[in-house]
């Protein structure tokens, strides 16, 4: 993979983790079927540490033989959860109706069907 390639994706990665710690400040686990009926500080507690493991994987695939599987599997995760964003944008629940947030989660599905393309040619 060229440097640049693999430098977007970096940068798409970082997107997504920042968008994560905002998903924390904004109650993201509010619009999750399962934990929005808890109350706040065990919906939090669930939702941030079910992340360790999730952040685990995903680094251990990227340093892996499957990192163009793992490309390609986060490129299309990237592009639905935007898409689910802009779903939810008027579900009462949704904290993230201001560009601090948009700025994170817009990018990043353009920027991973960006990425996709150049991952097919």
């Amino acid at each position: 993979m060229p440097d640049l390639l693999l430098v977007l994706f970096l940068f798409n990665l970082s997107l997504f983790l920042l968008h994560e710690m905002d998903a924390i400040r904004r109650s993201e686990w509010r619009l999750f079927i399962v934990l929005k009926e808890m109350e706040d500080e065990k919906a939090y507690t669930y939702f941030t540490w079910v992340h360790l493991p999730i952040y685990t994987v995903i680094l251990s695939l990227l340093f892996s033989s499957y990192q163009t599987i793992t490309f390609w599997v986060l490129d299309i995760f990237f592009i639905i959860h935007t898409i689910l964003h802009f779903l939810f944008e008027k579900h009462p629940r949704n904290q993230f109706k201001n560009s601090f947030s948009r700025s994170f989660i817009y990018p990043m599905g353009i920027f991973a069907l960006i990425h996709l393309i150049f991952l097919i040619n």
